[in-house]
């Protein structure tokens, strides 16, 4: 009976300590950035204003980290009215029928002191694979509200006709290339 029972509480242990913590996308501290040549001179900047987001650890381990975010693509945002219409339409993300951009990761790896983020993103009506890299800011204990913190920033380019984004396909005016700076602090789900 005495084996049965450390062997019960040794499998409790073993299931407590492999436990998976959830995260919810803190949105007044998380940025999604763009940036995009333009005239093959300039860069013209953007983002994303509305998104979900959730994050899954397992013992604070960030290879073990799963995201999966969800972007508006009609909040995509330049500053400028005509332009920001302009990338809904068909030209661009056709927002009248493929609303949302999605991310769900597939793995984390090391990479030197920092790692890289691969996933599947879908822009339209396309999924393919990009990679980030990716920089763990920390996990702390938010002391003003007593929250559990972590933060990160990951970057990527990817190429919009890959997508289906075919306006301009030479990349004459706008770039083929386009780069995400995305600064993400996520807070422990109650």
């Amino acid at each position: 009976m005495k084996k049965i029972a450390l062997l019960f509480i040794a499998t409790m242990f073993s299931v407590a300590s492999f436990a998976q913590t959830k995260y919810n996308v803190d949105s007044y501290h998380s940025f999604l950035n763009f940036s995009v040549g333009h005239l093959g001179i300039s860069f013209v900047d953007g983002r994303m204003d509305k998104y979900t987001g959730s994050l899954e650890l397992t013992n604070e381990d960030i290879t073990s980290a799963k995201f999966n975010f969800t972007i508006d693509a009609n909040s995509v945002n330049t500053g400028v009215q005509m332009r920001d219409d302009h990338l809904r339409s068909a030209d661009f993300f056709d927002t009248a029928k493929y609303n949302d951009i999605k991310f769900v990761s597939t793995s984390i790896k090391k990479d030197g002191k920092n790692y890289k983020l691969s996933g599947n993103l879908t822009i339209k009506d396309v999924t393919k694979p990009v990679t980030f890299d990716l920089v763990y800011g920390g996990l702390l204990k938010d002391d003003g509200q007593g929250n559990q913190k972590v933060g990160f920033q990951a970057t990527t380019t990817i190429d919009r006709t890959a997508f289906n984004i075919n306006y301009d396909p030479t990349g004459m005016g706008v770039a083929k290339d386009v780069k995400f700076i995305v600064n993400l602090e996520f807070t422990k789900a109650k």
